[in-house]
């Protein structure tokens, strides 16, 4: 069965983006710390590498790894729309969802009214894992859904921004399953839903 798997940068006290969206803030390292960093993420998750920045990183030709569908919320999906870019990912399938967005004018990005329900039916099919990409409010709302967590943690304060998870109170547990640091400073720690959790 297909996994939920929420794939993720996030800031030392838990921003996923600034208050205005960035994340441009996170520090990856110069030189060739920063370049082993990126080379290594890339080559395991190549799909996570929007469309636009492909051709740059090499990866042009590359198949899909890990996921063949994204799913991400609307703060998400505007801050690409806000650059000009109304298709993301065109290597996966994708997904938006909203419940105050009246439509989608790109094809190739689906409008989600109900993302619980969208999962249920997307783990019942074959293929790769779905990555939701973000927010934090639709994080919450899935958080019942989501199989593993793959959070790339970065030195870094934000201050304000958006959460990880941004929710209510649902403690829920996860099991650490891997980590690996980087000499850039950053860490990329894999969790895995406990069992009942």
């Amino acid at each position: 069965m297909r996994k939920l798997v929420y794939y993720i940068g996030v800031s030392i006290d838990g921003r996923i983006a600034g208050p205005g969206g960035e994340v441009d803030f996170y520090p990856v390292g110069e030189g060739e710390a920063a370049a082993a960093y990126m080379a290594w993420v890339n080559e395991r998750y190549p799909e996570t590498v929007p469309t636009q920045y492909r051709p740059h990183a090499g990866l042009v030709d590359i198949p899909n790894r890990r996921f063949d569908t994204v799913l991400m919320g609307l703060n998400t999906y505007r801050a690409v729309l806000d650059q000009g870019i109304s298709n993301p990912y065109a290597h996966l399938r994708q997904y938006v969802a909203s419940s105050s967005l009246d439509r989608i004018d790109d094809p190739a990005v689906e409008l989600v009214r109900d993302p619980a329900a969208l999962v249920w039916d997307l783990k019942r099919e074959d293929g790769l894992d779905v990555w939701l990409c973000g927010g934090g409010g639709l994080a919450a709302s899935l958080l019942p859904e989501i199989d593993e967590l793959i959070v790339k943690s970065y030195p870094v304060v934000a201050g304000a921004g958006a959460a990880l998870v941004d929710g209510g109170f649902r403690p829920t547990a996860f099991t650490p399953t891997d980590r690996r640091s980087f000499p850039n400073g950053a860490s990329i720690t894999w969790y895995t839903r406990q069992a009942g959790a």
